[in-house]
């Protein structure tokens, strides 16, 4: 069991890769921007169209490689009532996932073929609701995770509920406000989810190492 679980959580960290370095891939770029949205840059013009092919490829493994790790997790849950809430939570969460990198790959994409910004600012506009949809399914499981860790629901400590993805993703969130506008500060903003993520997943294999 130890084993399989140790194989599932590498899973997960090759599922942040793929889906960070798709994130970064996308928009990396000149962060000079002239219309409302912030990552709509002027650098987008000039990214080859071959690194958001791969940044979609790549989000097919990741997305599966995300699943193993994610659906894993729920094996550390001691009640089996629980276990199955998280892992309908997780099926609904796992949802968004590909849909909101296609979402932001196509709009980038188009931007950097067709150069239109109005066009492309317009089409973000009109469905930008997608966004917080997306969001309102994937972060529930988070919330609950960290609920049943508190309470010492789980096989893990009780301290490893603050090592939480959301409390992560704020931290990172944080860190954000200190660097300086730039193409990596693009790259960093654009991969915060799959940043935060990977050091949940870490934290999680470590910890499965030093008690294996």
């Amino acid at each position: 069991m130890k084993k399989k679980m140790i194989i599932c959580l590498i899973c997960g960290l090759l599922g942040c890769l793929c889906m960070g370095i798709g994130d970064w891939l996308m928009i990396y770029s000149d962060p000079t921007y002239k219309g409302e949205v912030y990552w709509i840059t002027e650098g987008i013009k000039d990214i080859s169209q071959w690194r958001f092919n791969l940044s979609m490829i790549l989000a097919f493994p990741g997305i599966i490689f995300y699943g193993i790790g994610l659906f894993s997790i729920q094996n550390y849950i001691k009640n089996e009532k629980e276990r199955n809430i998280y892992h309908y939570l997780n099926s609904f969460g796992m949802t968004p996932w590909l849909m909101l990198h296609m979402f932001v790959v196509m709009i980038l994409c188009l931007y950097s073929y067709s150069g239109d910004l109005i066009a492309v600012t317009e089409l973000r506009n009109r469905l930008s609701w997608v966004v917080l949809a997306g969001e309102l399914l994937m972060v529930p499981v988070f919330i609950y995770w960290f609920l049943l860790q508190i309470k010492n629901k789980t096989d893990l400590p009780k301290w490893m509920a603050f090592t939480n993805v959301l409390i992560i993703y704020v931290l990172l969130r944080a860190v954000l406000m200190f660097v300086p506008v730039s193409a990596f500060r693009l790259g960093f903003a654009n991969s915060l989810m799959s940043q935060a993520m990977f050091i949940w997943f870490m934290v999680m294999l470590v910890h499965e190492l030093r008690n294996n």
